[in-house]
């Protein structure tokens, strides 16, 4: 049974400072007057980028059809990955090896998630040690050489077919944006990840069980990392242990950029595509400008400063 609160703490899904409430007998203009407008920066700032790159790279094809698709193509194992971030194959067969990846990222998150409940370790120092720590056994695994996928239902299901003439990609995307956007602003558990980030100490008096939330959040973080793994595979008919290895900046930068706390207490799923996408059309524009690799890597790594300088200078403000 939950005990009361921690003195000055809001229950969990209690809407914080800052945030809108959703009182219903509250007019369209008080509502309003609590909205912080800081939380709608990463839309205005897509909006932006997407018409200052229109302008700029419109004689390059930057408003084509099919440029805006490969843009949504690129993101969507980005976008996945973030899903999982705001909460913190061989010739097998298709059943097996979708399993098989999937159990792989239960077992990392798991392992994650005990080992910073049980001996309390900082989180993010253990996903770096267990991302090390994969990257190596796949490429022992592998011996180093990319693994084909010959089952033509996997890579059109993960990546390479389409539904109704939309991107198996960007379905996934949609699906596991709407799943976490539903998970984390309408049900319990939601409420219970952004108590626990904001005050563990009044999570705690509250009655929610903060360890397994983290093991929980963790899980689901490995979950959608498996899943964007599948899709990388699906898309590209084949598998190597250099896929997404330089995704976690990426990742982090989409999620933190989109409105989610870095030390916990606010975050937003639909965020974190934005911020996914705005990643996705500068690396998209940065390519049809005609930059090298390098320059390319040195302006994005630039940009990610930037941006993430600058949402952690608004939350201190």
């Amino acid at each position: 049974m939950s005990g009361p609160p921690a003195p000055g703490a809001s229950p969990p899904g209690t809407p914080g400072p800052g945030t809108a409430s959703a009182d219903p007998s509250r007019g369209p203009l008080q509502r309003l007057r609590g909205v912080d407008p800081s939380s709608y920066i990463v839309y205005v700032g897509f909006v932006g980028i997407f018409l200052v790159m229109s302008i700029v790279l419109r004689d390059d094809g930057f408003l084509t059809g099919q440029n805006l698709v490969n843009i949504l193509l690129q993101t969507a194992p980005v976008t996945v990955m973030a899903v999982g971030a705001v909460f913190v194959l061989r010739d097998h067969g298709l059943v097996a090896g979708i399993l098989g990846g999937l159990l792989t990222g239960v077992v990392v998150g798991l392992v994650n998630g005990l080992l910073v409940t049980k001996l309390r370790l900082p989180s993010f120092l253990v996903t770096l040690g267990m991302m090390g720590l994969c990257a190596g056994l796949s490429q022992r695994i592998t011996q180093l050489q990319a693994i084909p996928t010959i089952d033509v239902s996997f890579n059109g299901l993960f990546g390479s077919g389409s539904i109704a003439g939309i991107s198996t990609l960007i379905l996934w995307s949609a699906v596991f944006v709407l799943g976490g956007h539903y998970l984390y602003r309408h049900t319990r558990v939601g409420a219970h990840v952004l108590a626990a980030g904001d005050n563990v100490r009044a999570a705690r008096v509250s009655g929610i069980k903060v360890d397994r939330i983290k093991i929980g959040v963790l899980v689901a973080s490995g979950v959608c990392a498996a899943v964007a793994g599948l899709l990388y595979t699906g898309r590209l008919h084949g598998a190597s242990y250099t896929l997404g290895s330089s995704d976690l900046l990426t990742v982090i930068a989409a999620v933190v950029i989109g409105g989610t706390r870095l030390f916990g207490g606010r975050g937003s799923v639909v965020g974190a595509l934005v911020g996914s996408l705005i990643l996705g059309m500068l690396n998209n524009g940065l390519i049809l400008a005609g930059l090298s690799d390098s320059e390319q890597q040195i302006v994005r790594g630039l940009i990610i400063l930037i941006a993430v300088a600058l949402t952690l200078r608004e939350e201190k403000s």
